[in-house]
């Protein structure tokens, strides 16, 4: 049974859920980035982001200090402490605690912090949860103490190490413009071009009008991997090569199919009278797209420009193939792949960092025109003729 007018569909408690669903879905990875944007390293490689907040145990191998070799009882004696003299001592945080120690690689936990290990020949090893220790032998060590691993707990520990690094390398300011002078021109050229031609398509009449539509349609479904290496070979050919200028008119060629796509389904569904009337007052094509349906489009263009700048703004593949790789022609995107991260991309607290980083912008420009998103995606994806 249907429902009642005034009361809401059963199915509103679904659409609820799995809206919380997807958010969910979305978040989770979102905040674990971030958290993972404020560790170091070593924390990252021994704990989950959702860990982050508690204690990080990680085995350490050292070996107790020989200076300072005194006798007491008949009895040789070293003492020390590992956490602020050893030779881990810049890895350990205040606050670290030894847990076990062992005198093998193998069993590097055999022991409990503050019980004695035996050595042999009548020697000792004890060390304490607060790294002090003290090793005994009947026999002088000779300048050389015994071998220790240890499993300690370290704090937890935030940095904004990650953060300075990705901002304040150097070339990232150059970087940062370049990938100003590479978005903003590849946004505003396929929307420029694309307005033009879907009010073409969608309010002028003229042969191969619905082969054109239909060429377009399909174009959305071709992988831009299949063009990259021809349309290099074409901007080499005809002299522009790898410059600002290629990489412009490549997002504007990979661009310019949803483009049209888009705009042209928002102006088909264009109130027709308004068109119609100007045109019995005379107005031209061009005065009617310039007064009247150019500004009735802007949600359209809208909901394209965020699409467009996001994707370029966060494009390697493209800057990579269409740019030059000198340091002077570097976007933020490749400056961080090809410098910060390195071949093997490794270190996550850095990609974290530099991820936020990065998506600073275009958060801006969504948060500034999201209002017209959807508008502009719904009314090209119901309205078409």
């Amino acid at each position: 049974m249907s429902a009642i007018a005034g009361q809401k569909s059963r199915l509103t408690w679904a659409v609820n859920i799995s809206v919380v669903l997807l958010v969910v879905a979305w978040l989770v990875p979102t905040v674990g980035l971030l958290v993972s944007s404020f560790r170091t390293t070593d924390q990252i490689s021994q704990s989950g982001w959702w860990d982050a907040a508690f204690p990080v145990e990680k085995a350490f191998r050292d070996r107790v200090s020989a200076d300072g070799e005194t006798q007491s009882n008949g009895l040789y004696v070293l003492s020390g402490d590992l956490l602020t003299n050893g030779q881990n001592a810049a890895d350990l945080k205040p606050g670290t605690k030894i847990k076990a120690f062992g005198t093998s690689g193998i069993k590097p936990g055999a022991y409990k912090a503050g019980t004695s290990a035996d050595l042999g020949d009548g020697g000792t090893l004890t060390i304490n949860s607060d790294g002090t220790y003290t090793a005994s032998s009947p026999t002088s060590f000779d300048g050389s103490g015994p071998r220790v691993y240890f499993e300690a707990e370290l704090p937890p520990a935030f940095t904004l190490a990650n953060y300075r690094e990705v901002l304040f390398s150097d070339g990232m300011g150059q970087a940062f413009l370049n990938t100003l002078t590479v978005t903003i021109p590849a946004t505003i050229i396929p929307i420029l071009v694309a307005a033009f031609a879907a009010y073409a398509l969608a309010w002028m009449q003229f042969p191969g009008r619905g082969l054109l539509i239909a060429a377009v349609v399909g174009l959305l479904v071709v992988p831009l991997q299949l063009a990259l290496v021809p349309l290099l070979r074409l901007h080499l050919e005809i002299g522009i090569g790898q410059s600002f200028l290629g990489i412009w008119l490549a997002h504007t060629g990979f661009g310019l199919p949803l483009a049209i796509y888009l705009l042209r389904n928002y102006m088909v569904g264009l109130p027709r009278d308004i068109i119609e009337s100007a045109k019995v007052d005379g107005a031209t094509d061009f005065q009617i797209f310039m007064k009247i349906v150019l500004p009735l489009s802007f949600p359209a263009l809208a909901s394209f420009a965020i699409f467009q700048f996001l994707w370029v703004w966060n494009d390697l593949l493209v800057a990579k193939v269409f740019l030059p790789a000198n340091d002077g022609s570097k976007v933020m995107t490749v400056k961080i792949a090809d410098d910060l991260l390195g071949s093997r991309g490794g270190d996550w607290g850095i990609l974290a960092a530099a991820a936020f980083v990065s998506i600073a912008v275009p958060l801006l420009v969504f948060f500034s025109m999201q209002r017209y998103l959807v508008r502009g995606l719904l009314a090209g994806s119901v309205k078409g003729g």
